[in-house]
């Protein structure tokens, strides 16, 4: 989509002007616009502060933040493929599935430098709003201010999710300070997110297009929601939290009952709704879904660009269909890129859904002649415009034929799979035209959806949570049900599957979750939060690290990162590992 193009094509120029030289506190004037004048005029300020947005399409790559929370968590794996030569980078792939990752991953380092280098730009341009603060009106002045606090708070919480000891810092410097602990990054974020949510815009129906794929009051409450429903799991207490940062006056109770609080800021809001199809939030053509709070904007057609460190680097393109489907999906539906074979569903994870349910596998087993929208993706893959099925050259019987391409959903083996082994995610929508318009995919990603609010609502209750009602009867509740089973009775075939969610139990709600939010960055965390990261009833393939699950609960910090480190007047680097990985 190209709804914020204006802006990262128009910041070529204006962000160069006022953030890349070193002195641009000294202001000169030689006939030109000075920075100050053009800093009064708010069409300029929407153009440096879209600079912040333009690398946080690194995040879904999946040598990215995706790839760390998707692959160690129970809903995907990436296994090797055709003898070997695919997917195997080093034993990576099966390092991550298996639990026994080491600092020297580069997904890992790639986390840990792109998430540093973007917030340390928020800081940047926050910096140039402080310094010419009285060049803008007061309202332009904290609007963008508040915009760029909450998206630094955003690439600070993707660092603080993995590594839970970070550099956090406000200031415009390298983060090349002390490591704070996880309960002082969590009252960082915390207290700089309840400032500013107050006073962020609300999204209504005249301003919801120009603030797409911006932060907005809905996603800092949302943030705010998903920090205090995890902030157990990240080591907090009501005793070891807010010890050096002031505690916000808004913070009262337990943390549900804040989780809950925030919450109900967004339902009551009216800003967001339920949509009537689970997929309307995963179509080509996605920028209309109400149910989006917050979107990475994706553009399709022009060619990526990659990160600058490590051997694999991150891209800046959304390329979830070209990494999960089968060589042979390029030729039924005529990409114009080729499909790389490799990521895919733990059977494990299939087993969450039932009978019809839309976000699975359905009953609809026709491969790429299925008629109707479903979840994951099994059968054949057909030339286009064929019955004839793709033959996989890569992969031989024992005939030495190639192979014709059926998608199954078991796995015969993670340490060497077949190039048919499981199901494909397809909830983001594929282009099937056939007129090679796109290169990478068009849909806009989702970081945030008012669903996600909608069930961290129900868990904060039926967690202690006091103060609000369960809205499970409410219409975006049932709606958000019943479009589960959309060939079937909905709401009544969802009960009949899954119980009627007003007598579940916390584990029911993880697994719905699991169903709901599919690989969209959360399920690590979730399983984390509900005590199951390492349980092999989940992750099945992480026996041989059980005895380490606590660790696990953490990333370590890179080898190459802690190289770095500044030293102590000992001389001893003030960055150290993360405890447990030490000697791995």
């Amino acid at each position: 989509m190209k709804k914020l193009a204006y802006i990262f094509t128009a910041v070529l120029a204006f962000g160069t002007l006022v953030s890349s030289c070193d002195g641009m506190l000294d202001e000169k004037n030689y006939g030109n616009q000075t920075i100050s004048d053009m800093m009064s005029d708010e069409d300029n300020v929407v153009l440096l502060v879209g600079q912040i947005y333009a690398d946080l399409k690194y995040t879904h790559d999946h040598w990215g933040y995706w790839g760390l929370q998707t692959i160690t968590a129970d809903e995907g794996i990436c296994i090797p493929r055709n003898g070997g030569q695919d997917w195997n980078d080093g034993g990576y792939w099966m390092k991550q599935n298996t639990h026994e990752w080491n600092h020297r991953g580069d997904a890992i380092a790639n986390v840990w430098n792109i998430t540093i280098s973007n917030a340390i730009l928020c800081n940047k341009i926050i910096n140039t709003l402080q310094t010419y603060r009285e060049s803008m009106h007061e309202d332009v002045y904290k609007a963008y201010l508040g915009e760029a606090e909450v998206l630094r708070c955003y690439y600070f919480y993707q660092l603080f999710d993995c590594f839970g000891r970070i550099p956090y810092t406000e200031k415009f410097e390298e983060a090349t300070g002390p490591l704070l602990e996880a309960p002082e990054v969590w009252s960082n974020l915390v207290a700089v997110l309840e400032r500013n949510a107050p006073n962020m815009t609300v999204v209504n129906d005249g301003n919801r297009s120009s603030l797409y794929g911006r932060t907005s009051q809905g996603f800092a409450y949302a943030l705010l929601a998903r920090l205090y429903l995890n902030a157990e799991s990240y080591g907090c207490t009501l005793e070891n939290v807010f010890k050096t940062v002031e505690k916000p006056e808004t913070f009262n109770g337990s943390f549900y009952d804040n989780c809950l609080r925030c919450c109900e800021n967004i339902i009551n809001s009216g800003a967001y709704s339920i949509e009537d199809s689970y997929f309307t939030n995963f179509k080509i053509k996605n920028e209309n879904s109400r149910e989006n709070i917050f979107v990475i904007v994706e553009d399709g057609r022009e060619e990526g660009e990659r990160s600058t460190t490590g051997a694999h680097t991150c891209m800046n393109k959304l390329r979830i269909t070209h990494n999960t489907m089968h060589y042979g999906v390029q030729f039924a539906y005529g990409l114009s890129l080729d499909t790389w074979n490799g990521f895919c569903a733990r059977p494990e994870f299939l087993e969450l859904y039932k009978g019809r349910d839309v976000r699975g596998m359905g009953d609809e087993k026709n491969g790429t002649h299925n008629t109707k929208d479903w979840g994951w993706f099994v059968g054949g893959v057909y030339q286009k415009g064929s019955d004839q099925l793709y033959l996989d050259t890569k992969q031989l019987d024992e005939n030495g034929q190639a192979t014709p391409t059926v998608i199954v959903p078991t796995i015969s083996n993670i340490r060497n799979g077949s190039n048919m082994d499981g199901a494909r995610l397809s909830k983001w929508e594929i282009d099937k035209s056939g007129d090679g318009l796109y290169k990478y995919e068009e849909n806009d990603f989702p970081i945030m959806r008012y669903a996600d609010v909608l069930w961290m609502k129900e868990e904060a209750i039926m967690r202690g949570a006091s103060g609000a009602a369960s809205g499970i009867n409410t219409p975006d509740f049932q709606t958000m049900l019943a479009r589960n089973f959309a060939y079937d009775k909905g709401i009544d075939t969802f009960k009949e599957q899954y119980g009627d969610p007003s007598s579940w139990t916390l584990k029911d709600i993880l697994d719905e979750r699991g169903r709901e939010f599919t690989w969209e960055m959360i399920r690590r965390r979730d399983l984390i939060r509900f005590g199951e990261f390492a349980n092999i009833q989940y992750v099945r393939d992480c026996s041989n690290a059980s005895a380490r699950a606590d660790i696990r609960k953490w990333f370590p910090i890179p080898y190459s990162v802690l190289e770095k480190s500044l030293r102590d007047e000992n001389g001893n680097p003030i960055w150290t590992q993360t405890p447990g990985y030490e000697n791995l």
